[in-house]
């Protein structure tokens, strides 16, 4: 809070001598920093993080930048024309410009001033309605700016390490703001341009390997994994490979199948007394791990990780709770008391009521597939679509509750009633209105303020709740794999920006609970580590040992690849088996194919006017060449002219 607290005051030093527009510019840097320190997963210290150029340089390459990008896009226009693959707006001239920004000694910053210079464009898109449209084209050219300069780098270790995971900061009211990487930033900004482009991928595809890992020493800087190429088995299950995303992932996926089958087993083996059985035991063992996986989660990250299933495991843990309080409840009571039946069943039936979210929790951890992960962003698009409707849903509910309420006022049984009114008006959402009983509210008004609702809520909110739904659908699966992209990337990243020291996976966070109460406070650091490797190779040995055989495999392709001069990752396909036995140029198909491939830089009509202009070229230099041809006979016609009229004066003579 202190660091908060120094913070503002410099924003207040720098911008307090500016009188009434200082209040605007104050409120302005407020956001800045605000929205830069809700990173997506802070869960290390960033006080210690320093930005690998200084905040004052980055600021100065994003200030060159936005002056670039202002005066390429100088106007509105079509998106085509900015995001076209062979743009004239963003043409390689303007992508060259922009690898300059920077100079050569901070190049590597450029693409992370590309990004903040989006998201200062999106702002603008919204502090200044006016010119949205504008600020947002000027942003998607951000987008495609850094991209091309992604796309086009050909040393991948530069690319990697100085372009996309270094940490940039730059100034923001007066003093530097967090550091983060353009991995990271791309993530927040939902930058889908930047998240799809090849670069990109094969950067988040090493950390999602584990190929990519944090230094044990700084976590905020990442080095290869020594062991890429190693072919020895045992050398790949160290426990330390379990914070590779991919080995997390797998683990989370087979523990919640767990975890559903014990809520399986637990439902289907109903205990009359109402004692707990082993497999209900296991189930809230499981269920408190989470619990403390979520708590702790909010403690180190803050409020800024909540986001829907969060809410919803909230949801799925609270009902489990309330279920095991009710059979703790019941079990006080003696065995054949009508009172413990009553809980016993209370907590069967809470239960069983949980059901429905058991399964689709696992939907979680299924979004590293390509078709879970795809449906889930469309899911997630159209709950915020819906947010509109309920809105409108909500003020006419309590508008038309108001009503019914006010025409039953005559009535003694008023509470009677309103319960009457609440379920035929949620029946008319559910598209099955029931129109009797409205006739007695103070007739004729009653039935035909009922049928009003009605035909506001089914033939227009759901018209409208359709149509937007339709509307989110088609955006989406128009991008749907750069939206999945920017998933799995966000997913990789809530792994790789959560570093622990021990990755103890709920529910064996309780292990570590356990032995941290019991060792860490008096017993040496190196000692405590390797109580924990030991601990977690037990627990994880039969993942870590799918996980080495496959990494040992990866490794012998690894070494081959190496032998041959490619990259680490690179896969031999059916088609390029056979590649070098064609010598395409000595066959001469490559001047055939050249004579025939089409021009992509220019638009027919550029063509045709360059053709055009070269042809009167060649008419305006036959011309010339015509005239001084003509002009030559003429002169010499003359000349022999007059020397025939000298000859005949002579012979006369």
């Amino acid at each position: 809070m202190s660091n908060n607290r120094s913070r503002w005051s410099a924003i207040d030093r720098v911008l307090g001598a500016n009188g009434s527009r200082a209040g605007g510019n104050r409120a302005r840097a407020r956001v800045w920093i605000q929205e830069e320190e809700s990173a997506l997963l802070p869960q290390f210290n960033h006080d210690h993080i320093r930005s690998a150029v200084s905040a004052q340089e980055v600021t100065k390459v994003c200030l060159r930048l936005r002056y670039l990008i202002q005066e390429c896009v100088p106007c509105e226009m079509e998106e085509s024309r900015v995001t076209a693959p062979h743009s004239r707006i963003i043409s390689q001239k303007v992508i060259q410009a922009a690898k300059e920004a920077g100079g050569q000694e901070h190049r590597g910053c450029v693409v992370y001033g590309l990004l903040v210079n989006q998201r200062w464009f999106r702002h603008e898109a919204l502090a200044e309605l006016w010119d949205s449209d504008l600020h947002k084209l000027r942003a998607e050219a951000c987008g495609v700016i850094a991209k091309a300069l992604i796309e086009t780098e050909e040393d991948i270790n530069y690319l990697l390490y100085s372009v996309l995971l270094r940490r940039y900061a730059y100034v923001a009211g007066g003093c530097p703001t967090t550091p983060v990487n353009v991995i990271e930033k791309a993530v927040d900004l939902h930058a889908v341009r930047v998240i799809g482009s090849s670069g990109y991928q094969k950067c988040i595809s090493y950390l999602w390997r584990g190929w990519l890992v944090q230094d044990e020493n700084d976590p905020s800087v990442f080095v290869d994994y020594k062991d890429k190429d190693n072919p020895n088995f045992f050398a790949h299950m160290d426990p330390d490979r379990m914070r590779a995303p991919r080995n997390q992932n797998a683990a989370q996926l087979l523990l919640s199948l767990v975890y559903l089958i014990l809520y399986t087993a637990a439902i289907n083996s109903v205990n009359p007394s109402g004692e707990l059985d082993g497999a209900e035991i296991t189930l809230y063992l499981f269920t408190l791990g989470y619990v403390c996986d979520e708590i702790m989660k909010v403690y180190k990250a803050g409020y800024h990780i909540l986001g829907f299933w969060n809410a919803f495991n909230a949801l799925l843990y609270s009902f489990l709770t309330v279920s095991l309080i009710f059979r703790i409840i019941g079990l006080t009571a003696s065995e054949e008391s009508e009172f413990r039946g009553h809980y016993s069943k209370l907590s069967y039936n809470m239960l069983s009521f949980v059901a429905p979210m058991f399964w689709c929790r696992l939907m979680l951890y299924l979004d590293s597939f390509r078709f879970f992960g795809a449906m889930l962003v469309v899911l997630k698009v159209m709950m915020k679509e819906s947010v509109i409707f309920f809105a409108l849903l909500i003020i006419i509910i309590v508008g038309f509750l108001q009503a019914f309420i006010g025409l039953d006022l005559t009535d003694d049984n008023v509470a009677d009633d309103v319960i009457f009114i609440v379920e035929s008006m949620t029946r008319a959402i559910l598209q099955s209105p029931e129109f009797e009983g409205f006739e007695a509210f103070s007739p004729p008004w009653g039935i035909v303020l009922y049928y009003c609702f009605t035909f506001v809520v089914m033939i227009i909110l759901l018209n409208i709740l359709i149509a937007l739904y339709n509307s989110a659908y088609e955006d989406i699966y128009e991008n749907a794999d750069d939206e999945y992209l920017a998933l799995f990337s966000q997913k990789t990243m809530q792994f790789v920006r959560a570093p622990d020291e021990n990755v103890y996976i709920a529910p064996f966070n309780l292990i570590e609970i356990l032995i941290s109460a019991l060792f860490e406070w008096w017993m040496p650091k190196h000692v405590y580590e390797v109580i924990n490797d030991y601990i977690m190779a037990v627990i994880y040995s039969p993942l870590l040992f799918v996980s080495a055989y496959f990494e040992t495999r990866t490794a012998h392709r690894v070494r081959r690849n190496r032998s041959r001069g490619e990259e680490d990752d690179d896969v031999v396909e059916e088609w390029e088996q056979m590649e070098d036995e064609v010598d395409m140029e000595t066959e001469g198909w490559t001047k055939t194919c050249n004579a025939v491939k089409p021009n992509m830089e220019d638009d027919p009509a550029s063509l045709e006017v360059r053709k055009l202009r070269s042809e009167i070229q060649e008419l305006k230099t036959l011309l010339v060449e015509i005239s001084e041809a003509v002009g030559t006979n003429t002169r010499n016609s003359a000349n022999n002219q007059d020397g025939g009229e000298a000859s005949r004066s002579v012979d006369k003579r």
